[in-house]
């Protein structure tokens, strides 16, 4: 006799269309996106809640939502649709709007481009939000740590710190053109951190500066993303060094140095690409 296991639910591809387009910083751009397809977003009440969008090829002629099971059987493993992960920089349930932030270098990496020539309704597909990282007041301080790709996620969790908290943000970028403004309390100091170009293991300053930060006693909680190998780091420094409870950090790595985004994607579940190194026996 065969057993039949439920499936677990599926969340809807939500499609939205390009409403607005923002030039924030030399290398930050944001879009505005609507529309109908706001029926389908489904929020989640944290601040970091990311999704993964789901980029076609334009030449295939795709129409979203994409039905990926047909899609799987149909195309190419190249032709797929690629998944990319961003942070909604803001959401509007009231206006049924989202924000997103994305990082633009040119013609390099697949979302960034894309943004940089998104026009007045053009549409994109992706699932509603996860994510779990809030500030959490019970906290005596707040660290948090990230490069440009953390930097909306980080400005959403300001905006969701409460006055009475204290701490520092540390974030690291190519040069003073790439910063924004942040409204901390005035307990929290930002330290702006300017490598002088794009990232290299070279020119990267931000374990370094951490390391040599002031550290305060007290219960911490700590935000930290960006680069791979530097959060491996920085891991080691807060995790192992400092003693802070993993329970109390959200740590991970967005991308890797020297790796596509499907490369770095796929490492992730082996030795190389993991940040806590219990992960792999968990």
């Amino acid at each position: 006799m065969s057993i039949q296991r439920s499936a677990r639910p599926v969340r809807p591809q939500v499609v939205l269309e390009v409403l607005a387009s923002e030039q924030l910083s030399r290398h930050m751009m944001r879009l505005t996106f609507g529309g109908p397809g706001f029926v389908d977003f489904q929020d989640k009440a944290v601040s970091d809640r990311y999704v993964k969008i789901l980029f076609a090829k334009p030449e295939l002629g795709l129409v979203p939502p994409y039905d990926l099971d047909a899609l799987r059987e149909q195309l190419a493993p190249e032709d797929f649709p690629v998944r990319r992960t961003y942070t909604l920089r803001h959401v509007d349930l009231e206006a049924q709007t989202v924000q997103i932030d994305f990082v633009i270098h040119g013609d390099q990496g697949l979302a960034g481009p894309w943004a940089q020539n998104a026009t007045i309704g053009d549409q994109i597909c992706f699932n509603s939000p996860g994510g779990l990282y809030t500030p959490n007041p019970e906290f005596d301080r707040h660290l948090l740590i990230g490069d440009e790709t953390a930097l909306p996620a980080i400005s959403a969790a300001v905006e969701d710190m409460t006055q009475e908290m204290v701490g520092d943000i540390y974030l690291e970028v190519s040069g003073p053109e790439d910063e924004v403004q942040l409204d901390v309390p005035t307990g929290v100091t930002v330290h702006w951190l300017h490598r002088g170009g794009y990232f290299t293991p070279e020119n990267t300053k931000l374990e370094e500066t951490v390391r040599n930060a002031q550290w305060h006693e007290g219960s911490v909680q700590v935000f930290a993303h960006g680069e791979r190998e530097t959060m491996k780091s920085l891991r080691a420094y807060l995790n192992g060094e400092r003693g802070v409870d993993r329970r109390a950090m959200s740590l991970s790595a967005y991308w890797a140095y020297g790796r596509a985004e499907d490369e770095f994607q796929a490492e992730k579940k082996t030795p190389v690409g993991q940040i806590f190194p219990e992960a792999l026996s968990a």
